[in-house]
């Protein structure tokens, strides 16, 4: 339904479940995209994937500040930017100063390291756009995944605040939340018969979602069709947050 013909698109946690869909989407639309990802097994796996073909596929801790700058001196063009890349701790100390730090470095401050690495390119696009990943926990609070709940949360109030400072560079800057969806990240839980259950019987429509549900919010919020929506957090969750 959105062409992104001659259009640029990098995807941070693009060789994941989520980002990976939403990668192949973009360039199945015309997008010339950039997947960024960590993990050799995860990297060499993408490579060999044939819905891949032509996506250039890039390894990047954004965490590391070079690394990003690196890649963003190497994208001389940037009409859109999605960022997934993302991490959750559930186990051993949840509630550790350590574990927050490692969910923040990651799903907050890898987000603005390749916000703020971009912002250039974004704005000389003329049409630029950013989604961001918040998450249902932007909005609930968790026991078992507290420093990931408080960096969705971050990112969920981050985005809003790069809409309201970027608006004047006609950059809009919106995120979605994704609810329960079968990744890698969540199989722990998918494969707790109890818990699925639980979930499933929470959700008002009864399942769980699958990576390619986020693709078309994506890339509806980086389309033309969206260029007066911005500081928005778009939940993507089957009915979840309503109950």
């Amino acid at each position: 339904m959105h062409d992104f013909s001659g259009k640029t698109v990098v995807v941070t946690g693009g060789t994941g479940g989520i980002g990976g869909a939403v990668a192949v989407a973009f360039a199945r639309a015309g997008a010339s995209v950039v997947a960024t990802g960590w993990g050799d097994a995860e990297l060499a796996a993408r490579r060999a994937d044939p819905d891949f073909a032509g996506i250039t596929i890039r390894a990047l801790d954004v965490t590391d500040e070079a690394a990003v700058e690196a890649l963003a001196a190497e994208t001389p063009v940037c009409d859109v930017l999605v960022n997934c890349a993302g991490v959750v701790i559930r186990r051993g100390e949840v509630f550790s100063p350590a574990s927050f730090q490692t969910n923040y470095d990651v799903n907050m401050l890898g987000t603005l390291r390749m916000c703020n690495a971009l912002l250039p390119q974004l704005e000389a696009s003329g049409a630029g756009a950013i989604v961001n990943t918040a998450s249902m926990n932007s909005f609930l609070g968790t026991p078992t995944a507290p420093g990931y709940a408080a960096s969705k949360g971050a990112v969920m109030q981050a985005t809003k605040s790069m809409a309201i400072a970027w608006a004047p560079r006609n950059i809009p800057v919106n995120a979605v939340a994704p609810g329960w969806i079968v990744t890698a990240m969540s199989a722990d839980a998918k494969n707790a018969p109890e818990f699925e259950a639980r979930i499933n019987q929470r959700t008002p429509m009864g399942r769980w979602g699958e990576p390619h549900h986020l693709a078309g919010p994506v890339l509806f919020l980086a389309s033309p069709d969206a260029a007066w929506v911005t500081g928005v957090i778009l939940p993507v969750d089957g009915g979840y947050l309503t109950v």
